[in-house]
């Protein structure tokens, strides 16, 4: 079984639901183990225009989908939970993005790994932390330590909010 890690986000349509709907979706795929889910953070949009803040989360599973087969999944839970893909990095009932699968650098149209933009973003640094460990290595051998160093907290809250779904059967 491979380890991967994905980001959850929402911050539309009751964003904890969404978040809890994919971890019961999570748990359901093929060949596949949700293994730990961090808690529940609350970060400010990215993006065009005025947005709802977003509520956002990382899982780790176990799989054995390859990248794109686990991404085909990803996709299917967001389009199942009304995920519309008409503006970039617009509002969104939820976001499955793919960070890292094992140590694979993978660089396609379809799919990067590992996700491109995760070294910027700390609702993704801080929850990835929460379940793995400051010195998870990258693929290209930098540790997660070092990506939090270059990455403000500022903006970020944890919140008390808990994902039902996962806390259920585990």
């Amino acid at each position: 079984m491979i380890a991967a890690y994905v980001a959850l986000g929402s911050n539309l349509s009751n964003p904890q639901g969404q978040l809890d709907s994919a971890l019961v979706a999570l748990q359901l795929l093929p060949h596949t183990q949700l293994e730990r889910v961090s808690s529940i953070y609350r970060s400010a949009a990215i993006g065009p225009g005025i947005q709802p803040d977003y509520l956002n989360a990382v899982a780790l599973l176990h799989t054995q989908l390859t990248p794109l087969s686990l991404l085909d999944a990803l996709q299917k839970i967001e389009a199942d939970q009304d995920r519309v893909r008409d503006v970039r990095w617009g509002p969104r009932t939820l976001d499955l993005d793919l960070l890292l699968y094992a140590d694979k650098i993978m660089t396609s149209p379809r799919l990067t790994l590992p996700h491109p933009r995760m070294q910027q973003r700390n609702f993704v640094l801080y929850p990835l932390r929460e379940i793995s460990s400051d010195d998870l290595l990258m693929p290209d051998g930098t540790t997660l330590y070092a990506l939090l160093e270059e990455c403000s907290e500022c903006g970020l809250a944890k919140t008390q909010l808990h994902l039902s779904a996962y806390t259920l059967t585990h």
